[in-house]
């Protein structure tokens, strides 16, 4: 174990192929055999990678193929000829490749927000319970549930994390101490992360837990980033970037978050196909040299680029899963239109390319958002507003009032960009009548962010698609492990109220007209959660569960559920 830094995580698996990322202590050439767990030693799949470096660190992605439709492999690690995963004696079981099987129901767990601390007494005290480590004891059966006598042999096929894996910028007492050893936190950017070095040290700390690294082991894993990843309030706007820019620090914090993102986060996002269609990756996989590439510099001038000019790289990806289920999911934070005129969530290029995979010809279409499309009725209605106010439309001074709240209370989400709102709404609209291709049984936005959870139910603003339009739904699910503090409860529990008809009527017009009408059918509930989402033909079924600690033992809490939801019909 002292060769892997960290891992191995299961990131893209398909029919035949699977995707297994390590950190190494230095440079190597990493294996990966795959088969029967009692005969690893003679593994029927074989593959192996050389690292590459950056910034001092070294990396793999193992790429299998040839693996089995609905097969389920046990694997093993090997660095330079030394097994190093799994550990001995380890409780959770081997590690497993599950590939995917057409046509057997889709299961794909999600949530956001997850702070990385101890699990002990003090770390559930002031956090909550990690609901992710639960998950993870349920599935190697170390624990029971209040729905099930035996662990539960239908794992998810995969786990999709919509934002704030790491905290870059409310750093934990062990992160804490780590900056202290390099720097002095009284000078800028404080405790907050600095560079590369800290974000490797970062997502360390947040992928080591044995529990949790079990289960990324096993469960295969789709990311995107959230603001918590890079700063908070994370290009909010014009005014805002303009600050960042203007300080010592942001720089480096910026081209080390997204350099360190491209390893760690996206990398794995990517199928076969997309992996080879990227330049860096390109340059991995041709590397021929005696020693190992190292991609530190290519690394920082594609994240300074995609920073600058966020239409030269794409980092929002999509996925098929047979006919069930299209999965697109959409970068909310680095290519946003800031001009205070022409306000979009999404840039030009990035709305063509979202244009292009909102169609129908599927049974279900899945949208992966870090923020909600659709928020509780009072909160659009007041970003929508701050937006108007922001903009000048009630003038200069109203303006500077409504970009001091737009930093100050975090009203940056869909609603407060409204032409891009209004326009991937109009898509989603004609998606679920049919005007793209056969409507799909459901239109799902997936999404976090918000530390708390709900399900909202929408509809077409015009009375005439009503009745021809398939169920599009938003289901949220945040916290994993990062509650929100008691104050804030009630105020959402309070905007949750009432149906959401943003036409801009109130405003005089200076809020676009929304194609869209919602409401909150469940929620909103604020315990710390992992949804489960799973694909029964026409239907589709929803559930939130919790770690709850039992008897005292902290160290293993047992899932209990919150609440399920079949298609946007409440059944419990």
């Amino acid at each position: 174990m002292n060769r892997l830094r960290l891992g191995p995580l299961l990131r893209y698996v398909d029919a035949t192929s699977a995707a297994i990322w390590v950190e190494t202590d230095g440079a190597a050439t990493v294996r990966v055999r795959a088969g029967a767990p009692e005969a690893l030693d003679r593994a029927a799949h074989v593959a192996e990678a050389r690292t590459f470096a950056a910034h001092g660190h070294h990396y793999a992605l193992v790429e299998l193929d040839g693996l089995a439709p609905g097969s389920k492999s046990a694997y093993a690690v090997d660095v330079d000829g030394e097994q190093v995963w799994p550990p001995e004696g380890t409780p959770y079981g081997p590690s497993l490749i599950a590939t995917l099987e057409p046509g057997k129901p889709l299961r794909m767990a999600f949530g956001s927000c997850r702070v990385s601390v101890s699990h002990d007494a003090a770390g559930n005290d002031q956090h909550g319970v990690d609901a992710l480590r639960a998950y993870a004891l349920r599935m190697a059966g170390i624990t029971t549930d209040e729905s099930h006598s035996q662990p539960d042999d239908r794992w998810p096929d995969l786990v999709l994390f919509l934002g704030d894996q790491v905290y870059a910028d409310e750093t934990s007492e062990e992160m804490r101490a780590f900056i202290e050893q390099r720097r002095d936190p009284e000078q800028a950017p404080w405790y907050e992360l600095k560079d590369f070095e800290e974000y490797a040290h970062l997502y360390r700390l947040a992928w080591t837990e044995d529990a949790n690294r079990w289960l990324l082991s096993t469960l295969p894993s789709a990311m995107i980033f959230d603001d918590h990843d890079v700063r908070d309030d994370w290009n909010t706007s014009l005014d805002w970037r303009r600050k960042m820019e203007s300080t010592t620090w942001w720089h480096d914090r910026i081209v080390g978050g997204l350099a360190s993102y491209w390893i760690y986060q996206h990398l794995g996002n990517l199928g076969p196909a997309e992996r080879a269609a990227d330049p860096l990756w390109q340059r991995v996989k041709s590397h021929r040299g005696p020693g190992e590439l190292d991609l530190s510099t290519a690394l920082d001038d594609l994240a300074e680029r995609a920073d600058q000019d966020p239409a030269c790289y794409r980092w929002s990806f999509a996925r098929e899963f047979d006919t069930q289920a299209r999965l697109v999911v959409v970068d909310s934070r680095a290519g946003r239109v800031l001009d205070p005129e022409h306000r979009s969530m999404l840039d030009q290029a990035e709305m063509d390319w979202l244009d292009e995979q909102l169609r129908g010809d599927v049974d279900h279409l899945l949208i992966g958002t870090s923020l909600p499309f659709l928020l509780a009725p009072a909160l659009h209605h007041a970003e929508a507003f701050s937006e108007a106010l922001a903009e000048g439309s009630f003038g200069r001074l109203p303006a500077k009032l409504g970009e001091w709240l737009r930093q100050a209370v975090d009203l940056e989400h869909w609603a407060a960009f409204g032409e891009g709102f209004v326009r991937v709404g109009r898509m989603v609209v004609e998606t679920a009548s049919g005007a793209r291709g056969r409507a799909p049984s459901s239109v799902t936005f997936l999404s976090g962010d918000v530390h708390h959870s709900y399900v909202a139910e929408a509809w077409p603003a015009d009375p005439a698609l009503r009745s021809r339009t398939a169920p599009i739904l938003q289901a949220v699910c945040s916290p994993i492990r990062n509650p929100l503090p008691g104050v804030m409860r009630a105020a959402t529990a309070l905007a949750s109220h009432g149906t959401a008809r943003p036409t801009g009527r109130l405003l005089r017009g200076r809020v676009p007209a929304s194609p869209l009408h919602w409401r909150l059918t469940k929620g909103p509930w604020y315990d710390n959660n992992l949804a489960v989402l799973e694909i029964h033909g026409e239907r589709l079924r929803l559930w939130w569960s919790t770690g709850e600690v039992v008897d005292g033992r902290d160290d293993r809490p047992r899932l209990r559920r919150v609440a399920s939801v079949e298609q946007g019909k409440a059944d419990g």
